[in-house]
């Protein structure tokens, strides 16, 4: 499924009790697909940026203006808890109503999730090809799998065994407070904690938490704030720029003691899926850096860790296919 601005659709008509209408919205952009029952290739697809509307209703009716066939299902996955009909986005400025949502979209059926549920529920329908190893380990079959992805925020997950199957488990993981592993991150997190209060996970493993990091050491370098976009400082790391190498070096190790953390706290030796859209603007650098060092580096539970495999997700969009199961 090739990701673009705009709209592709194929032709021909369809039964609309057989269409489904999947959506992966977080804090920066809306991704909106019409898929159906027994099909793998979608009907229509689009991103949309979510700074361009007021919610979730009106995004979608933007996408489906002009379709030639109307869903009668839905399964939204959203960047935010889920705790009752009432949502409200946690890096974004969106709320709304569930069931008002449904009725504005004509839908007979809405189901709405967190987007790592639905990263989760993908995970085993994701093929040897979706994925690259991390170092090594073998998975455990009958033992939980952790989730986690740094994107516009840091979201996190997990997969316990059932009785053959699996349960997802949501969470919000990425908003626990961040630990340093070296003085030189004391001093980071120190610099942060002075000015925003309490560090979690996300404010340092997210595409905006790259940009703080990079912040906070240009600062006790002495270089004066800069205006930078994560892409940015991606790009400046591979120049050879001395902060922004040692911000992106510091996001990796970081991140791996966080997916140690998580991988020990979840008993995850069904092995940990990373999945978001930073790792992968970084790809060869992230697979050079420290992070899987870090990972293992846990004392007593080094063995405990060097048998737990973690693999990156390479799929453009896991949450639909974690969604598509929703709407069949």
């Amino acid at each position: 499924m090739e990701e673009r601005v705009g709209m592709e659709e194929t032709s021909g008509e369809h039964p609309e009790d057989d269409v489904g209408l999947i959506a992966d919205i977080g804090g920066t952009n809306a991704r909106f697909s019409l898929v159906r029952s027994g099909t793998d290739a979608p009907l229509r697809s689009a991103t949309l940026p979510c700074a361009d509307f007021t919610g979730p209703a009106e995004a979608a009716r933007a996408f489906l203006a002009g379709a030639e066939t109307r869903p009668r299902k839905g399964a939204f996955a959203i960047a935010c808890p889920v705790l009752g009909d009432e949502v409200s986005f946690t890096n974004l400025s969106w709320r709304f109503s569930i069931e008002e949502l449904r009725r504005s979209l004509t839908l007979d059926r809405l189901t709405v999730v967190n987007d790592f549920t639905a990263v989760a529920l993908s995970v085993p329908l994701l093929g040897e090809e979706d994925r690259l190893a991390v170092g090594s380990g073998r998975a455990s079959p009958e033992a939980p799998i952790a989730i986690l992805g740094p994107g516009t925020g840091l979201g996190v997950g997990a997969l316990i065994p059932s009785g053959g199957g699996w349960i997802p488990i949501a969470t919000e993981g990425g908003h626990v407070t961040m630990a340093a592993a070296t003085e030189r991150e004391a001093r980071v997190l120190g610099w942060l904690r002075d000015r925003i209060g309490h560090v979690s996970a996300e404010r340092v493993l997210s595409g905006p938490g790259l940009v703080n990091l990079h912040r906070a050491i240009g600062s006790l370098e002495g270089r004066p704030p800069a205006d930078i976009a994560p892409k940015d400082v991606a790009a400046l790391a591979a120049d050879g720029d001395k902060v922004a190498a040692e911000a992106q070096a510091m996001f990796f190790s970081m991140l791996g003691t966080f997916a140690g953390n998580l991988a020990l706290s979840s008993g995850a030796r069904g092995g940990v899926i990373i999945a978001g859209g930073v790792i992968a603007h970084m790809l060869d650098a992230f697979l050079a850096s420290g992070f899987r060092h870090r990972f293992e580096d846990k004392g007593r539970f080094r063995s405990y860790l060097e048998q737990i495999p973690v693999h990156l997700v390479t799929h453009p969009y896991p949450a639909f296919v974690g969604l598509k199961g929703l709407v069949a």
